[in-house]
């Protein structure tokens, strides 16, 4: 609540005077001189604008004009020199004479009764007014004030009159444009918040109203100051504003003040050029609420919006180091939010600490376990590589918490550039990507931001937004790579590859869009699409090659699993086609088939139950977890192209290859792999598929090993479904794989390059 200051005692009402006939002026009971200050209260309070009464003589109150100008006459209408009743006398004296000698009618004692009633309710309510008033002179000095406004000050009335007003008001805060303007007659008031200076040296917010009262020829003559005391609601708008500015727990800066920090560290002139107004200062200035001035408060109103400073040449710079605790949610886990709570306040204390200075780094919670450091002025990224490596060093140090020491490491993302070349916004976002890239880079580190990770950043995220409306656009397809049997060199099948046609960037090979869509969920409808496609295609096979029986792969990822009943998808997709199940097979990557078990495992038995085949595609790379082979319902192993990398070499023609040839690239190793792999399949009634084959030695060494089918480059690059089938047509007439080959890299097979 707003604390009230002590009502003044009422003062009787002094009677009307004026300047002494010899224009010697007054004295207050102190001795000091107050001048004509009866006249100059009249002058503001009771005047006319425009109709100075402060000269001591009576006046009318309907002109202004001295009594004495209307020759004893008024205004009413009535008989000249008479009073009520004709007679001409009024009581005032038995000779008909005033009390300063000259002749009084009964219109003048009229006249003067309401004078003095009228004056004695303006003293009235000057006196008794709640809040503070004073009338200076065009000399900054006071003429009169009010008991309200002497309380505000811990001053007597009289020990305020003559005084100078910056003895009293803070003369810094606002810009003489604003008197100027008042003084031109731009606007009637200015409204201002200002400091006064208690006797007891204390300060006393104000909130202060100016107006001028001006003289015939409309010049500024006296200042007319309304003071409010608004100490208690500023002190209330002050812890407000903490309140609103700073996190609770930390007692840090939030968010909201990092930002505006930020917003005035990257404010360059262009950009405040559409600014309007007078910014507000700080702590200790003046709030500006309404364009004002005052001739008495001319010292007051001093200049305030010169704050912008100058630049260099190369303009100011600003850089932002983004941290993240690694591993809070476990602490918070492990041993309670209690603990986490006091843990985050032990941080921010060695932050603030060892890493907020004053005017040029700011410390901030931004949420979370989330801390900023902001840096205005900055030299350049050395500056803030060098405080980001410091403030991992500050926390590796452990942390005593409740009984715990805890020990904690910080992701850390580094962004610095000039405010030219950046917006707020963009900062903070450049800062967050990096430091998320800190964190996928292995934690407990610091990242310097990379314009070109950011625009591969900024491309996945475009790519990933696409994703649904490109599956609507149709803008997918599907290639083919054809899987060869090594035995034979026969197409036993092909493996569904999807592409994506994007407009701008144009084919998209799978590594760049799958992750994406398992990301986003997107990979649900488009794991559908491409299933139905598939089988559709496979059905147009079986239909003009119904000996080869020629089977179609597709990848079935993780996630189609755990969001879509895929058996029931699998099964739409076959009633759609017509495809029968044995001619489908179904690739899973092993480390999502191997995971925690349950729905994967059921879904999956579910679809060899219905004839479907199930591969693990890339085997021997995951968790290759032997004992699942014996009771997942798998038909065929993939090997993974990096145990195939050995095989380049050509084998000697006796047989198995010489091992000092072959230590230097691994190829023993690699081969003794993948024949015990090959063997083991084999021994629980699998086949086994290698990927990457590259060349004719390779393809010639898995067979060796008892490899059964193959695909790669050497055999056919992805391409359109007419590539199987020319290949298919080719195994129709008796051609070997090797002259399917010449056809292809002759040109004669679409899509073979």
């Amino acid at each position: 609540m707003r604390h009230e200051e002590p009502r003044p005692r009422r003062l009787p009402p002094p009677a009307l005077h004026a300047a002494p006939a010899n224009g010697t002026a007054g004295s207050t009971a102190n001795g000091r001189t107050t001048g004509t200050a009866g006249g100059a209260l009249r002058a503001a309070l009771a005047g006319p604008q425009g109709h100075p009464v402060g000269d001591g003589a009576l006046h009318c109150p309907a002109c202004s004009a001295p009594l004495a100008a209307h020759g004893g006459g008024t205004h009413g209408g009535g008989t000249d020199g008479g009073g009520s009743d004709g007679t001409g006398t009024d009581g005032t004296g038995t000779d008909g004479s005033g009390t300063d000698g000259r002749p009084v009618t009964g219109g003048d004692d009229r006249q003067l009764a309401a004078l003095r009633a009228s004056e004695s309710r303006l003293r009235a309510a000057f006196c008794d007014a709640g809040i503070g008033m004073a009338l200076i002179d065009p000399e900054d000095r006071i003429i009169e004030v009010n008991p309200a406004f002497a309380a505000l000050t811990g001053r007597t009335v009289d020990d305020l009159v003559g005084t100078h007003i910056h003895e009293i008001v803070d003369p810094e805060g606002m810009p003489r444009r604003l008197f100027r303007a008042l003084v031109h007659g731009e606007h009637e008031r200015l409204r201002v918040e200002k400091q006064l200076k208690h006797r007891a040296g204390r300060t006393v917010w104000s909130k202060v109203t100016v107006s001028l009262i001006r003289d015939a020829e409309g010049g500024p003559l006296y200042t007319l100051a309304l003071v409010e005391d608004i100490t208690e609601q500023r002190r209330l708008g002050d812890r407000l504003e903490y309140q609103a500015l700073h996190d609770p727990l930390t007692r840090l800066p939030n968010r909201t003040y990092f930002f505006e920090r930020l917003d005035a560290a990257c404010l360059t002139p262009d950009r405040a050029t559409g600014a309007v107004g007078v910014p507000a200062a700080g702590a200790g200035g003046a709030a500006v609420t309404a364009v004002a001035g005052g001739a008495g408060l001319a010292g007051v109103v001093e200049a305030a919006g010169d704050a912008a400073g100058g630049t260099g040449a190369d303009g100011p710079r600003v850089g932002v180091c983004y941290l993240d605790l690694d591993g809070f949610a476990s602490i918070n886990e492990a041993l309670g939010h209690h603990i986490g709570d006091q843990l985050l306040i032990a941080v921010a204390t060695r932050l603030r600490r060892g890493f907020s200075a004053h005017g040029t780094q700011l410390v901030a919670r931004m949420g979370g376990d989330e801390f900023a450091v902001l840096v205005t002025d900055s030299r350049g990224s050395d500056q803030l590589t060098d405080l980001a490596a410091r403030i991992l060093d500050a926390l590796e140090r452990p942390f005593d918490v409740a009984g715990h020491r805890l020990v904690v490491t910080a992701s850390v993302g580094v962004v610095e550039r000039s405010v030219h070349e950046t917006t707020p916004t963009d900062l903070v976002k450049d800062a967050d990507a990096t430091l998320y890239w800190s964190k996928a880079d292995g934690r407990a580190r610091w990242t310097l931001y990379d314009p070109d990770r950011g625009a591969h950043q900024l491309t996945r995220q475009l790519l990933a937004t696409a994703l649904r409306p490109a599956l609507e656009r149709g803008e997918f397809t599907i290639e083919y790579q054809p899987l060869v049997g090594l035995a034979d060199g026969a197409v036993h099948g092909a493996e569904a590859l999807v592409r994506w046609r994007h407009p701008r960037y144009g084919t998209l090979s799978p590594d760049r869009f799958i992750p994406l869509a398992e990301e986003s969920g997107a990979i649900v409808p488009l794991g559908k699409w491409v299933l139905e496609e598939s089988c559709r295609q496979a059905r147009r096979w079986l239909t003009e090659f119904p000996e080869t029986e020629t089977f179609v792969s597709v990848n079935l990822a993780a996630r189609q699993i755990w969001d879509s009943d895929v058996v029931a998808d699998v099964a739409q997709a076959l009633d759609r086609t017509g495809l029968p199940a044995r001619l489908l097979q179904l690739e899973i990557t092993e480390s999502a088939l191997l995971g925690p078990g349950g729905r994967p495992l059921q879904a999956l038995q579910a679809l060899a139950d219905m004839g479907v085949r199930i591969a693990i595609d890339d085997f021997g790379t995951g968790y290759s977890n032997l004992a699942y082979l014996s009771r997942l319902p798998v038909h065929v192993l993939k090997l993974d192209g990096t145990f195939i990398e050995g095989f380049r070499d050509p084998a000697p023609s006796g047989g198995r290859p010489e091992l000092p040839e072959l230590r230097s690239r691994r190829s023993d190793a690699d081969e003794q792999i993948v024949g015990a792999m090959v063997q083991l399949a084999h021994t629980l009634g699998l086949t086994v598929t290698a990927e990457g084959i590259e060349s004719a030695a390779q393809a010639e060494r898995l067979r060796l090993t008892g490899c059964d089918t193959a695909q790669g480059w050497y055999f056919a690059r992805p391409g359109e479904a007419e590539l199987v089938a020319a290949i298919l047509r080719d195994g129709r007439e008796g051609r070997d794989g090797r002259e399917v080959r010449e056809v292809r890299e002759a040109g004669d097979i679409p899509g073979g390059r």
